[in-house]
């Protein structure tokens, strides 16, 4: 029987306990008319993080339909642990990001920490082998102390758990913002490598087979973490502080290797991690894609807790769990291959054919519910959309350029912004060359990790400038999905499929709403665009912290495809005399810019524009080039504009130097953000076969200098030594940290 300290049914009503779990009153009618009764406390518990946004995405589900998910590439788009794409020669990438938002503010290094394991299980899910992690990281301003101490410890769960269970942090990207003040964004992403043949997918197939539950055992932490995930920050959130699990890399490394030798058993009919919800969601989820009913003994559940009620079991979010299904009779031998990594594998339940989800426990039935109620059935809404009144106000403003006194000052400041600044403090804490495949390290426009026993690789990356997003979404939207494809393009790779992770503020705001719609359709033309369908991602509402929300940040996590690891290209200059070409024309474009937040501290007017096509025809120009062998550098331009990128390209070398001629403007030709452009270098032999094949304007030459060298009609504007360039962009990361603490 249930608990005596567990309200009965006609408490959970008229107490209206329910509304602590997370139901609208609305909301509990329904449940109600499911199940033509009132439900107890832990049906109650089941609904509400089943219903919650973070599991049944609610609010979101009208927005996402709006996305591309197929193509002639895509093997598995949404609705699995992962989205996986074909790379040819019977392999596939499995790659999908998540976030950790809330878990993270209260909590940093186990928040980040366990971010990072679920992605993981989520890949090793479908079978493959995890490769890469990468993530993307939002916080306040570094003159805040509490900025400073999430920062760090959010770092250092991300490092810990990566660095343990031996799979590289290759990349991502970390932006310092106000509008994260109280609320950062934590979203991690991961890539893994699997033959066709291997995959396996979370359902609950086959009447009379056995459900089995393996890996760690089962405590009271993250109960109702997917509910913490669906509402706004307050103060009273600290309170919150169990919500928040703690992870184990060393028993997620074990567990990933005994699911990688059990994929390769016929006796796997399906497989899912315990992820939001837990045992909640993985076993609803798997009985209702698979058209089945599920039925669970839940005193059979490993616990490391005396006294576990039904509903702490099923709500629980402990980590390192994963819920599989097996064909009836074969059960003993996946538990001795689960004992050889000195895990746990129990028979806990059975799949059903009546479409229902029974629960029992201590000899009594505490659940009885229609599976896809669970799953499938959550109430859907359409939230109004109301265009915020700053959205006209900014369109009518021009894009003028700020005035600026001295440029290689400016220069020197925009490398000391946190932004702009190198993550080199982050990324050296990362263990990034673990398994001796990671060819181009963190630091460059992607990272690229090699296929063993090919002439492949994978280029990857996470990009979101939501400082456009907020000016205008939708164009924001685009720039995000184009300039992460603009990444994968200059790392030598053909871009493939996004994974996204949409981070949002409070969705029942209409003008918040309209930055979600707005945003979908910038992405949804952008990969249309481009071909790069969307296989997945995650959706990250109540992004707010005591009313105000953080600027909305659509991340787009992207792989790519090196047909030749001999295209594999990077960002640094290469040789003296190379020949240095801008391509795509530069416009008076400030809105949302570095100089701009660096002049009147804060942003303002129109988001650059962005045309699609010409994006596009860019993109395959640049590609064809680097495929021929003659490129022998390429960065794209986004923040700080040309000048930034001219210092970045000339970081990887001690001696290298550059003299660049600009015309016009000198403000607006170093530091626009106008889209769709790139930084190229070539050998002065290839500048005529180059030129026929891309439309390029030669801006000058490297040198042995060791000075960026910027002249305007013949008039020297920049002067700087690249040390000097290099010690502000280098430092400003650590000194921050250390002058403030």
């Amino acid at each position: 029987m249930l608990s005596t300290l567990e309200p009965n049914a006609e408490q959970i009503k008229h107490e209206k306990i329910y509304q602590q779990m997370g139901l609208s009153d609305e909301e509990f009618a329904m449940v109600e008319k499911i199940l033509g009764r009132t439900p107890n406390y832990t049906e109650t518990g089941l609904f509400s993080v089943m219903w919650s946004e973070h599991c049944s995405y609610k609010t979101s589900k009208p927005v996402l339909k709006r996305f591309p998910t197929t193509g002639e590439r895509v093997l598995q788009g949404p609705g699995e642990g992962a989205g996986i794409v074909d790379i040819g020669d019977g392999q596939a990438v499995v790659f999908k990001i998540e976030s950790h938002n809330h878990p993270s503010a209260i909590e940093p290094y186990q928040g980040a920490a366990t971010g990072v394991g679920g992605i993981i299980r989520d890949v090793f899910s479908m079978g493959a082998r995890p490769i890469a992690m990468l993530n993307s990281l939002r916080f306040g301003e570094l003159d805040q102390a509490r900025t400073r101490y999430l920062f760090k410890e959010v770092v250092a769960g991300i490092a810990g758990y990566g660095n343990c269970i031996g799979i590289p942090t290759v990349g991502g990207e970390v932006q310092f913002d106000p509008s994260y003040e109280g609320n950062p964004l934590v979203n991690a992403m991961c890539v893994g490598l699997i033959d066709h043949k291997d995959i396996k997918k979370g359902q609950a197939h086959g009447l009379g087979n056995t459900v089995m539950y393996v890996g760690a055992k089962t405590g009271r932490d993250g109960i109702h973490g997917a509910t913490f995930a669906s509402e706004e920050l307050t103060e009273a959130s600290d309170e919150k502080r169990p919500a928040v699990q703690v992870g184990d890399p060393f028993m997620e490394k074990l567990l990933l290797e005994a699911c990688l030798e059990l994929i390769q058993s016929d006796a796997l009919v399906g497989i899912q991690d315990m992820g939001a919800a837990g045992l909640a969601s993985s076993s609803s989820e798997m009985a209702s894609k698979a058209g089945m009913g599920i039925e669970m003994n839940l005193d059979l559940v490993p616990q490391r807790e005396t006294g576990m009620t039904a509903y702490e079991m099923m709500l629980s979010e402990s980590q390192e769990r994963m819920l599989i299904v097996v064909k009836k009779g074969r059960e003993q031998e996946i538990k001795d291959l689960f004992a050889k990594y000195d895990l746990e594998a129990v028979e806990i339940g059975k799949v059903t054919d009546d479409k229902q989800f029974r629960l029992f426990h201590k000899g009594e039935v505490v659940a009885d519910i229609p599976v896809d109620a669970l799953a499938e059935d959550a109430p859907v809404y359409h939230k109004p959309s109301k265009e915020p009144a700053y959205f006209a106000e900014f369109q009518a403003m021009e894009n003028d350029a700020p005035q600026v006194d001295d440029l290689k000052e400016t220069l020197l400041q925009l490398l000391s912004q946190p932004t702009i600044a190198s993550k080199e403090w982050v990324y050296e804490q990362y263990d990034y060359m673990v398994r001796t495949n990671t060819v181009v390290a963190p630091g460059s426009d992607a990272a690229v990790t090699r296929i063993r026993g090919t002439r492949k690789a994978l280029a990857m990356t996470t990009d979101c400038n939501s400082r456009y997003v907020y000016l205008d979404p939708e164009t924001g939207g685009k720039i995000a999905v184009a300039e992460a494809a603009r990444n994968i393009i200059c790392s030598g790779a053909e871009p493939l499929a996004i994974t996204d992770n949409l981070n949002f503020g409070n969705p029942e705001k209409p003008e918040v709403f309209w930055q979600i719609e707005k945003a979908a359709d910038g992405i949804s033309e952008a990969c249309r665009v481009l071909e790069t369908p969307v296989i997945g991602g995650n959706v990250s509402l109540y992004n707010e912290t005591s009313g105000t929300a953080i600027y909305p940040t659509p991340v787009i996590g992207m792989v790519g495809l090196v047909t030749d690891l001999n295209h594999i290209t990077t960002q640094h200059f290469k040789n003296s005399g190379d020949l240095i070409y801008l391509i795509g024309e530069t416009k008076s474009e400030f809105g949302g810019s570095e100089l701009q937040k660096l002049t009147y501290g804060r942003i303002f007017g129109k988001a650059p524009e962005l045309d699609m096509d010409l994006e596009k025809e860019r993109q395959e120009q640049i590609l064809a080039a680097i495929r021929t062998g003659i490129v022998q550098s390429a960065h794209d331009l986004s923040e700080g504009g040309l000048g930034v990128a001219l210092a970045e390209c000339l970081f990887g070398s001690e001696t290298l130097g550059a003299e660049i001629s600009i015309t016009g403007n000198s403000v607006s030709a170093l530091f626009s953000e106008t889209q769709s452009r790139f930084l190229l270098t070539v050998k002065k032999e290839h500048q005529a076969e180059f030129e026929r094949l891309a439309a390029a304007k030669l801006i000058g030459e490297v040198n042995h200098s060791g000075v960026l060298t910027v002249t305007d009609e013949s008039q020297t504007v920049i002067a700087a030594p690249v040390g000097e360039l290099k010690a502000a962009w280098r430092g400003a990361i650590p000194c921050l940290l250390k002058s403030r603490d």
